[in-house]
């Protein structure tokens, strides 16, 4: 790892990384580091993340393989959130959450369907963003990834340890413990059948309960969490999208969007109380199409 200290603080990656590994969570090791001049020196966990190995093209995996990577990747959550404890990790708190909710209607919205919202709009909004976040800041606590996808969970060859490997973990924080599983079944890079998806969930959920993690007792109640925190997630990763490719020029990600805002949709149109937003993602996308936005 080659981080400039004048552009980059590994301290912490340092941090999380010594969390997880204590663990038992497989990230790659520290063999030496030189902080002063940015250096690290990390062992290797290959380079086929699940998402490579995953897709339909691939040779790297058969399909019934896919099954016992996802439960790897459940055991090794739970691992990681069996260790939770406040003050380890910044806390993903209101603020936090609502600023990366601000991301949707700065970047995707205003910038990349060139829409302006009425105060009338700004105001359904918000009142569905007060409704997110009550249930997002309602769940129980534990230390959260934030990026736990196929993108960075790496298949790691039989000798190498075990799978999956963890990478990208540095903004790792102590927040909803369903925000994780919202990260890895509603993958914005792949797609899973619900049947699947729920499937993976209940065995999450019954496992984590023998492991003494803070889930709900009811699963249609974790069930629910997990859909309203998949919201949450869904909004910023499209303002994040929008921003990578106006800002960044990153256009690669705008062929992810469809499949996250169909999330989006899907959850917005399952619950009563996201039905305002639901309308409001309606008028604002038919007016981007009118104006020559399409996706």
């Amino acid at each position: 790892m080659d981080a400039p200290p004048d552009r980059e603080d590994c301290h912490p990656w340092l941090n999380v990384q010594r969390l997880l590994h204590d663990a038992g969570v497989h990230v790659p090791e520290v063999l030496a580091q030189d902080l002063g001049r940015g250096f690290l020196l990390l062992s290797d966990l290959g380079s086929t993340p699940y998402l490579a190995a995953l897709l339909p093209e691939s040779i790297q995996v058969p399909p019934q393989t896919a099954h016992a990577l996802y439960l790897d990747a459940i055991d090794a959550l739970i691992r990681l959130q069996s260790a939770s404890r406040p003050g380890a990790l910044p806390d993903y708190d209101r603020v936090l959450l609502q600023r990366e909710l601000d991301l949707f209607p700065d970047w995707y919205v205003a910038k990349h369907l060139g829409v302006a919202l009425s105060d009338k709009q700004r105001n359904v909004m918000q009142q569905a963003f007060e409704r997110i976040l009550t249930s997002n800041l309602a769940e129980p606590q534990v230390f959260v990834h934030r990026d736990y996808h196929s993108r960075n969970l790496m298949l790691v060859s039989r000798d190498g340890g075990a799978n999956p490997g963890v990478i990208d973990f540095q903004d790792a924080v102590y927040g909803p413990i369903s925000y994780d599983l919202a990260s890895l079944f509603k993958d914005a890079y792949i797609e899973w059948e619900e049947e699947q998806t729920l499937d993976w969930l209940i065995r999450y959920w019954e496992k984590a309960r023998q492991a003494g993690l803070p889930v709900r007792g009811d699963f249609g109640e974790f069930h629910r969490d997990y859909e309203w925190m998949g919201v949450q997630r869904h909004l910023k990763v499209l303002g994040i999208f929008a921003r990578l490719s106006h800002r960044d020029g990153k256009d690669g990600y705008l062929k992810d969007m469809p499949l996250v805002a169909k999330y989006l949709r899907h959850a917005c149109n399952r619950y009563r109380e996201l039905g305002p937003l639901l309308k409001l993602l309606d008028e604002v996308e038919n007016r981007a199409v009118q104006t020559g936005y399409t996706f």
